[in-house]
């Protein structure tokens, strides 16, 4: 299996963010906050590994103004 299609639990997926599992809850939960795509299998939560290096990518900022893609378009 590529690296980008593994299967992450909301464990794994928190630990990669940096972030308690309680932040994922929230935002699967609410719609806001940390919002990723996920899959619901039973009562278990995953969350594809490109999803959350999509999600790190669009909040990568060059300074606090700007996000690392709008100074890419230039």
């Amino acid at each position: 299996m590529k690296e980008a299609n593994k299967w992450l639990t909301t464990k794994e997926a928190a630990k990669q963010l940096r972030i308690s599992p309680g932040a994922l809850n929230n935002g699967r939960s609410t719609g806001t906050g940390i919002v990723i795509n996920f899959v619901r299998i039973g009562r278990r939560v995953f969350y594809q590994k490109s999803d959350i290096d999509i999600y790190i990518k669009q909040h990568t900022y060059v300074h606090t103004g700007k996000k690392l893609s709008q100074e890419k378009e230039k």
